[in-house]
């Protein structure tokens, strides 16, 4: 694996780096000793997918607040998303700033997300899949979220009219 730090702190790219021949290619997708020498958290508690039928479907922006805070890796398993992390760390010289980057099913990029972090992401195409690994089990008291189009954090996203759930629609605001 190729593990690249990204602009917000804690947050890193994992790229494969397949081991290929006529069959096609072999690769490892996560490694709890590199996670671990790259001071990732490299527990692992919980897996889910989120299947999501069609071109425009925003999901997020999601976060576990202490003492059930999460680090994720995501994966994009079929399609493509556009997936947005934004600092919510108060202590970070980054707090109030987002990134995003495409991932889909023929780059095989991840995106690993720190605790502090909120997640979210938009599908670029219909049928797409998203693959999560997380570091502790989800715990309803602690799920939190952040308005997607809250003026203050100003995140760009590609598709301006989403299929977005109630829930993600009603999170205030203005958090920081």
């Amino acid at each position: 694996m190729k593990i690249t730090r990204l602009p917000l702190g804690g947050a890193h790219l994992v790229e494969l780096e397949p081991v290929a021949d006529e069959r096609g290619f072999f690769a490892r997708t996560w490694c709890a000793e590199e996670f671990h020498a790259y001071g990732l958290n490299s527990s692992l508690a919980q897996c889910s997918i989120s299947h999501n039928k069609c071109r425009g479907t925003l999901r997020g922006l999601h976060y576990q607040a202490e003492p059930h805070a999460e680090a994720k890796l995501v994966r994009c398993t079929a399609g493509a998303i556009y997936d947005v992390i934004l600092d919510l760390r108060p202590a970070s010289d980054t707090c109030g700033k987002w990134f995003a980057v495409e991932l889909t099913a023929t780059n095989r990029k991840a995106l690993y997300v720190p605790e502090g972090l909120a997640h979210g992401f938009q599908t670029l195409v219909d049928d797409t899949e998203v693959f999560y690994q997380m570091s502790i089990n989800y715990h309803l008291e602690s799920a939190r979220g952040v308005r997607w189009n809250d003026p203050l954090f100003g995140i760009e996203w590609p598709v301006h009219d989403p299929t977005i759930s109630q829930r993600d629609r009603s999170f205030s605001d203005h958090l920081l």
